[in-house]
């Protein structure tokens, strides 16, 4: 080797070990990540009903941190050599093989051990890279045969797999067919990296081979893989030797070679010792995002139904107490002191730390964001309050004529008084669901898109029929 050669190589060994390092980071970061989010599941034990397999799961994603465990998965069609490209990696018949149509019935698993004697290339570079992963356990994972069942369950079980592992091998072992082509899209959508390994390749002539290769890398593939991520093996070549006997008679003989694997376990290498730890971080998040959103979606469906019964049994002692109470400063302080209290429980129900003082903040934001409706609401409290207390005191003087004209107004307030309510709680609920966040859009943008999905009519309406309804009891 020339030194040109020797100054290639080591800066391409410096560009693996600066990923590598990047890839340490980034592992550590996930794995922290990943620690914060099981400790801090605050599903109630009815709220974790149906999602214990995914709750199991980021236990099991944590563990495969924690090992430092790299998984790669060999998917393919059924003849294409799924195990033997497996074995020829491990060195050792670990995986069941056989003329049997669809030996592999169910994921299998064994842990690959990096060693000098079972990599084919000795040059110092692979030897530098073996070295480099030799604190991480791979995983080989052979699957069943994508062309052993239909196309809904094959796409069901490739998800399922391919979301969990860091590395996919596509085995091929000529042309690709419609499925194996259908199969490998649906491989692609999951996001990880893929290695598309045409094997058998033995068993064509040279010229053949090529052309083959060709078709794959510049026709069929194309659009899905680049010519870097495809590679071509014999995991088990068969080497066809002709013997004469003493008779002079020819017979033909054939008999395993040793596999011509060297290039896919190159290449692996390279992927693992550049990406391996970035490529778990990365997969790890995906996957208990996937998983973290499905809890966080639980938790909102069950405790929005709690909260939305917070919030009716809030509108309707709100607008008692406001209609039944002829003061008006006393009926704006008791409004707040109403809402006040909602938020709190709100905010337990959302699993939110707020003290009084932040609750009323909180309410002053949103009253100034409601803009309108709250102003208009203390302005008819003002007026209907006033209209009231004189209906009031002229009772005893009327001889009770002015008890149907109070009542009516009362009633109104009060309706007013819970629609404002209901409002409040509404914007509460949508603000303490994001982690006590607005989001990017705002208070303004949050509390005018809720107020304009708000059927005020039909809400005031129903609080006037609660209101008489509790009147006449």
């Amino acid at each position: 080797m020339n030194e040109w050669q020797w100054q290639e190589e080591d800066w391409e060994i410096t560009i693996l070990d600066f990923a590598h390092l990047q890839g340490e980071i980034n592992y550590k970061q996930a794995k922290e990540s990943l620690k914060n989010l099981i400790l801090n599941i605050d599903l109630k034990e009815e709220e974790k009903q149906g999602l214990e397999t995914d709750i199991e799961y980021l236990s099991q994603m944590l563990q495969k941190l924690e090992n430092s465990v790299i998984q790669i998965a060999a998917f393919g069609m059924v003849g294409r050599g799924k195990s033997s490209v497996l074995n020829a990696l491990v060195g050792q018949e670990i995986f069941v093989t056989g003329p049997l149509h669809g030996v592999t019935r169910e994921k299998e698993q064994t842990n690959w051990h990096l060693k000098k004697e079972n990599i084919g290339d000795s040059q110092q570079k692979v030897q530098r890279l073996i070295k480099a992963v030799e604190n991480v356990q791979i995983q080989l994972i052979d699957t069943p045969g994508i062309d052993e069942i239909d196309g809904e369950t094959r796409e069901i079980l490739a998800h399922q797999i391919a979301t969990q592992v860091d590395l996919i091998l596509f085995i091929i072992a000529g042309d690709i067919t419609r499925v194996e082509y259908q199969a490998l899209c649906q491989l692609r959508e999951v996001g990880k990296p893929i290695l598309l390994v045409f094997n058998k390749i033995d068993q064509y002539p040279d010229a053949d081979r090529y052309e083959i290769y060709s078709t794959i890398r510049d026709i069929r593939v194309r659009e899905l893989l680049s010519p870097d991520e495809i590679v071509m093996v014999a995991s088990s070549p068969l080497i066809v030797t002709s013997v004469k006997d003493k008779q002079g008679k020819i017979s033909i003989t054939r008999q395993r070679g040793k596999p011509e694997i060297q290039d896919l376990q190159v290449k692996i290498l390279q992927i693992l010792h550049q990406e391996g730890k970035s490529l778990v971080a990365l997969n790890t998040m995906l996957f208990t995002g996937e998983i973290h959103e499905k809890l966080v979606q639980q938790k909102l469906i069950c405790r929005e139904a709690e909260a939305e019964k917070i919030i009716q049994k809030t509108v309707m002692t709100k607008a008692t107490a406001i209609a039944f109470n002829p003061v008006t400063a006393f009926d704006l302080f008791t409004g707040a002191i109403i809402d006040v209290a909602m938020i709190l429980t709100l905010s337990h129900v959302y699993g939110i730390s707020m003290t009084q003082q932040s609750a009323v903040k909180l309410l002053q934001k949103i009253a100034i964001s409601l803009g309108g409706i709250t102003a208009s609401d203390i302005l008819v409290t003002f007026g209907l309050s006033s209209l009231k207390g004189l209906l009031g005191l002229a009772t005893p003087v009327s001889g009770g004529l002015s008890v149907v004209p109070f009542l009516s107004v009362a009633i109104t307030q009060g309706a007013i008084a819970g629609v404002s309510t209901y409002a409040i709680g509404q914007v509460t609920k949508v603000y303490l669901a994001n982690g006590a966040s607005w989001g990017e859009s705002g208070p303004l943008a949050v509390v005018e898109k809720i107020i304009n999905s708000l059927d005020e009519t039909s809400i005031l309406n129903r609080i006037k029929w609660e209101l008489k309804a509790k009147i006449k009891k």
